[in-house]
């Protein structure tokens, strides 16, 4: 059964700008709050999120909403097992009339990218992906050309599917700022959907509420969203305990770690604050670091690893 992504209680309200945009998303997206509010504060961290979950439970929808919200050129790759490399960096091509090559993009050359299926395609393939999602650079042929800014990854993967799949390696993995579920809406809302006959017409007609020059602003204004000491040292003891602990083979990454603050100070910001709290630290370590780390014996999968990282932070001292 997935898992509904949905705390225990609802978001804080987020102020200036990010309200507006998260309720503009809510309009045609109608999963959990808490879903919109980690892939906004993924988008301001500068990173990419992993979405695992059934089919139709809208996370095309998601990414697509996220994109026209914010005004950004958005592409969609399908990915098939017959996918390769230069359908998604792009091509050269022989322009007869320059009498030369001419480099024609390939759709990761949008602000927003969909990886539909990440796992269908083959290892090859995947590893296109790295290098534009660590460095936001691509090598073509020996040149590196730069990538839209804000560029974000949204990849989505079917979890009961293991037929003609390809499982992504740990590299990859670690290269998401985030793994979410997002689960089925509630009651009220499916039945919304189900008198409103979908929200294909209203995402078309969704407007902008935030220029990419905004986004980029708040991007920066991350960095100065203040980290105590005691802050980076709680970090710091959880991705130690899943190095050392009799229960995880493979632990949290240096990124890793970094990737957990940073998603916690662009939580603050989201939240209205200019400092991180413990709790943003806890409500974030199950999203940013579970998909990271390997489990020693007994269960094997990212639910298990959820689990394991729910552990893991229920027995970590919380700093005071």
């Amino acid at each position: 059964m997935t898992e509904t992504l949905r705390p225990a209680a609802p978001p804080a309200p987020a102020t200036g700008p990010l309200s507006r945009l998260e309720a503009n998303v809510a309009r045609v997206f109608r999963g959990s709050p808490e879903a919109i509010r980690l892939a906004v504060v993924a988008l301001l961290a500068r990173g990419h999120v992993l979405i695992e979950d059934v089919p139709g439970v809208g996370k095309t929808t998601l990414a697509q909403a996220l994109a026209r919200s914010l005004g950004l050129d958005f592409q969609r790759i399908q990915f098939t097992s017959d996918l390769l490399p230069s359908d998604i960096l792009g091509v050269s091509v022989w322009n007869q009339r320059r009498e030369a090559f001419e480099f024609v993009p390939g759709p990761i050359f949008a602000n927003v990218v969909l990886a539909d299926e990440i796992n269908r395609a083959t290892p090859k393939t995947q590893s296109a992906l790295l290098e534009a999602m660590s460095e936001r650079k691509v090598t073509v042929e020996r040149q590196r050309l730069d990538l839209p800014d804000p560029f974000l990854v949204l990849a989505t993967q079917n979890p009961h599917e293991y037929l003609g799949t390809f499982p992504l390696p740990e590299s990859q993995l670690d290269r998401f700022e985030m793994h979410l579920r997002l689960g089925y809406p509630s009651r009220d809302l499916e039945r919304e959907l189900l008198l409103a006959g979908g929200v294909e017409g209203e995402l078309e007609r969704l407007a902008t509420v935030i220029a990419g020059d905004e986004i980029r602003a708040l991007q920066r204004s991350v960095l100065s969203v203040r980290v105590a000491g005691r802050i980076a040292d709680y970090v710091l003891a959880l991705a130690e305990r899943t190095r050392a602990g009799d229960e995880f083979q493979l632990g949290v990454s240096t990124r890793g770690a970094l990737g957990l603050q940073r998603a916690a100070q662009a939580l603050a910001l989201v939240e209205g604050r200019d400092f991180v709290v413990p709790d943003d630290i806890q409500r974030l370590a199950v999203p940013v670091l579970a998909h990271r780390v390997v489990l020693r014996r007994g269960a094997s999968g990212l639910e298990a690893s959820r689990r394991a990282v729910e552990r893991l932070v229920a027995s970590v001292p919380v700093p005071i």
